[in-house]
């Protein structure tokens, strides 16, 4: 038996459970718990807007109903391009009450990038905001299997939201789409019939690039959704009688799994504000004082970047974790001398439904004296982390491998790429890409990225595709594309060029041309002309060498 098997990590645990026994077997039943409990309670807050429990349950049913009126089956799979409104939720527990499949789309996603993702996935529906679909998806559904396109706006759900973000934002009706809000009170008082949903059902797809570069959607199933919940509720202290404020993109499984998901559960309200804008964002705080959230670093020091911040702004806040991008040992202390709240350390990815390290509540991580690197935890309950040399063997305590996770959380699969479930999940486990090692007491410490993906601002950014629209360009004939450290973005894009015999262009003409065709995290901020980009004596660009 390894070193890992015996679990070292536990005794970090303090109160916190070594083990978590699903309380419900799919996610459905984890939203009708919650109701049950809370019925008249606030599901979700927005602006001066609110959701009870009662009328969420309502409007997921009669959008199920209008869902299977129109030919959508079990298994059927419905896209959501929208930034954090409460019809994101409403959508999304509608789909699982009509046996489908939720596909969570990034609201920054362009005409190729959307066009991928429904492709991909098969989506038979689409629901955008009409300004994404008058900007994007027009034009992107006619080549898709989409026989559906719904359509609603940020104005909904609330009477009074914020004019730094919905300044000038009007009603827009498009030819070919459904008004979504119209469709719901059209089959308002209808029940869909009961489903029956098994905890290895997929829940929804998450999309994420792996070792080819081409996105791959992560089947993270009802199973995954309701323990990593529960993660966060039972190890985070995100408990019922608080609120959680949505800080993450909800298409992001931050947001999926430490926003909506845990407060489905719990049952707290979740609060939301659209998108993320620091003033904005510092009103609601102090409007509804949540008193939980889970976000990027990048988000929280922009909030202590604002001109307008007090102390008195995080007052409510009982819990905060951070995860998406890396945690500084002087980021920790300067959010702990300005708040005097002690920013909890997570660390999961996609293919792990968020979650599976945690630093225990109340506890801050430690540093490694060596490389400065702050932990990014233990594992989670019920959960086993490796650290593999390229073998897959275990190595001893101390050494550099693989991260290597194993748990409740791991997804089933990714949609349609068998071939690369079985090299990335081999037996059901995680090879996360991640190299880093576990020291004696069980903290985990990432020391370097096996892949050579960007993390900008907790965004995850594949090289190739930067390099693929630089390419597009008439003058450009390489291109390589690194991570460089940034301080505001944790990691932002450089891209390496040589051009043409006789072309011309500039890094800024550059810049603007991926800035046109690309969501704004994956454009390269900073572009350099060389004459030649290192290689090896195969013809293999050195990433190494331009990164160094």
């Amino acid at each position: 038996m390894s070193v890992y098997d015996e679990r070292p990590w536990l005794g970090q645990y303090g109160d916190m459970p070594s083990d978590l026994a699903p309380e419900h077997v799919n996610a459905l039943d984890m939203f009708r718990a919650g109701l049950a409990a809370d019925p008249t309670g606030v599901a979700v807050q927005y602006f001066d807007g609110s959701l009870t429990r009662q009328e969420l349950d309502a409007q997921s049913d009669a959008l199920a109903c209008a869902l299977l009126e129109h030919g959508f089956e079990r298994g059927d799979r419905l896209a959501v391009y929208l930034q954090n409104v409460p019809q994101f939720v409403i959508c999304l527990v509608a789909t699982w009450k009509a046996g489908g499949v939720l596909v969570s789309v990034n609201p920054m996603s362009r005409t190729r990038e959307l066009s991928y993702l429904l492709k991909d996935s098969g989506a038979t529906v689409l629901v955008a905001l009409e300004a994404l679909y008058d900007e994007v998806g027009r034009d992107v559904v006619a080549d898709t299997d989409v026989t559906l396109v719904l359509t609603t706006s940020e104005l909904e759900h609330q009477t009074r939201g914020d004019q730094r973000l919905l300044a000038g934002v009007t009603r827009q009706r498009h030819e070919g789409t459904t008004d979504l809000a119209t469709l719901v009170e059209q089959h308002r008082g209808q029940v869909p019939p009961a489903v029956e949903l098994a905890a290895d059902d997929v829940a929804f797809l998450t999309y994420t690039s792996g070792t080819t570069g081409v996105p791959k959607g992560a089947m993270n199933t009802h199973g995954n959704v309701v323990f990593t919940s529960m993660v966060y509720r039972d190890c985070a202290r995100f408990e019922a009688g608080g609120s959680v404020f949505g800080v993450a993109p909800l298409f992001h499984i931050t947001g999926l799994i430490g926003h909506i998901g845990v407060s489905l559960l719990a049952p707290m309200p979740l609060v939301l504000a659209y998108r993320f804008e620091p003033g904005v964002v510092l009103d609601a705080l102090i409007e509804h004082r949540p008193t939980y959230t889970i976000g990027a670093i990048t988000a929280l020091n922009a909030l202590l970047s604002s001109p307008d911040v007090t102390r008195d702004h995080f007052s409510s806040f009982t819990s905060v974790y951070s995860g998406g991008a890396a945690i500084s040992p002087t980021a920790e202390k300067a959010f702990l001398a300005a708040t005097g709240l002690q920013v909890h350390n997570a660390y999961g990815l996609t293919e792990t439904t968020s979650p599976m390290t945690l630093t225990p509540f109340g506890r801050a991580s430690p540093v490694d004296p060596t490389s400065g690197a702050l932990s990014v935890g233990v594992p989670v309950p019920s959960t086993i982390v490796r650290i593999q040399d390229e073998e897959g063997h275990d190595v001893p305590l101390g050494e550099v491998g693989e991260i290597v996770a194993d748990g409740p959380q791991v997804v089933a699969g990714y949609w349609g790429k068998p071939e690369e479930t079985a090299a990335n999940l081999p037996g059901g486990a995680l090879k996360s890409g991640d190299v880093g090692f576990m020291n004696a007491d069980g903290f985990i410490f990432i020391v370097d990225r096996k892949k050579d993906m960007i993390n900008a601002s907790g965004y995850k950014v594949w090289p190739r595709e930067v390099e693929d629209v630089l390419a597009e360009h008439a003058a450009v004939r390489e291109a390589a594309v690194v991570g460089v450290p940034d301080e505001k973005r944790g990691e932002t894009v450089k891209a390496f060029v040589s051009l043409k015999a006789g072309a011309e262009v500039t890094p800024e003409e550059l810049v603007a041309h991926c800035k046109e065709r690309m969501a704004a995290y994956k454009y390269p901020r900073q572009v350099v002309i060389i004459d030649e980009l290192p290689k090896t004596v195969t013809g293999k660009i050195l990433r190494r060498e331009l990164r160094d």
